[in-house]
């Protein structure tokens, strides 16, 4: 399947103003996080933390709602928040860990589980892993290339990042302004370019705005755990759903979109193993 193995696929959105203040889109993975510090199911979940001024994002440990909703929002350069399991083990003590990652660092937590000889005692740690739609990030260096470059701006006065509709979009002290998507690729991550997934085969519940309108989130639910902790926090209305077929655009633009990746790795790992370069093997 395109979009790995999942339970069921939704649009969904928090219902709780400060969640939807701060979110992303449907705030969908700071309610999940708040909802399993409140029930018990995790002790603290390893976040990308506030960047401040210069959006570099670090990994932070969260053990309340307030330090989830501190830390809410995409950050599009890469935070290290495996690194911040670790921590979030040893440091502060924690025997039941969340956390929040894209789709490569999902892999190397679920192949850190299944293999944990530099990770002993971690790996059964880890409770929550929730994971985010990503097509591709980017370094520091190229955010600051966008931003001044090309938007005449810089990041001290950016607010919000986001990428949608083929563009890339900043929204600053002087309003919004953006640049077309296709103008990013060369900035890209190298190692993106060759990553086959785009939704987060291995979490528990995946999620991203794609398929849904403005102001909801997707969700992809695919593990017993992340049934129930969904489930559960619709039951108790911080979550409110709607069928994904009752949504524009829905799933065909994800499907879309998670194939694409896979076609856009397949050709370029050929293109690197036929000069040489050797390329990690991918599930």
């Amino acid at each position: 399947m395109v979009l790995g193995t999942y339970k069921e696929a939704l649009s969904a959105r928090a219902t709780d103003s400060k969640i939807q203040k701060v979110a992303q889109d449907g705030g969908i993975a700071s309610a999940l996080l708040i909802h399993a510090l409140e029930e018990g199911i995790i002790e603290g979940a390893v976040v990308a933390g506030d960047p401040n001024d210069d959006w570099a994002p670090y990994p932070q440990v969260a053990t309340n709602a307030d330090e989830v909703l501190q830390a809410a929002g995409t950050k599009y350069s890469m935070s290290p928040n495996v690194f911040g399991i670790k921590e979030a083990a040893r440091q502060f003590g924690l025997e039941k860990i969340g956390t929040v990652v894209v789709p490569c660092q999902m892999q190397g937590i679920r192949k850190a589980q299944a293999y944990p000889f530099s990770i002993r005692f971690i790996g059964d740690k880890i409770k929550l892993l929730i994971g985010i739609f990503c097509m591709e990030n980017f370094p520091m260096a190229s955010l600051d290339t966008f931003s001044e470059a090309m938007m005449d701006s810089s990041l001290n006065d950016v607010k919000k990042m986001d990428i949608g509709k083929g563009k890339f979009r900043i929204n600053t002290t002087d309003g919004t302004k953006d640049i077309p998507l296709k103008k990013t690729h060369g900035y890209e991550q190298s190692g993106c370019n060759i990553c086959n997934d785009y939704v987060a085969e291995w979490s528990d519940v995946s999620t991203g705005s794609v398929g849904s309108p403005d102001g909801w989130s997707t969700v992809l639910t695919r593990t017993d755990n992340g049934v129930d902790l969904f489930t559960s926090a619709v039951d108790v209305g911080l979550i409110e759903t709607k069928p994904i077929e009752e949504v524009k655009p829905g799933l065909p633009l994800l499907e879309k979109l998670a194939k694409g990746k896979k076609d856009k790795s397949k050709k370029e790992i050929e293109r690197r193993t036929k000069m040489g370069i050797p390329t990690p093997v991918l599930y």
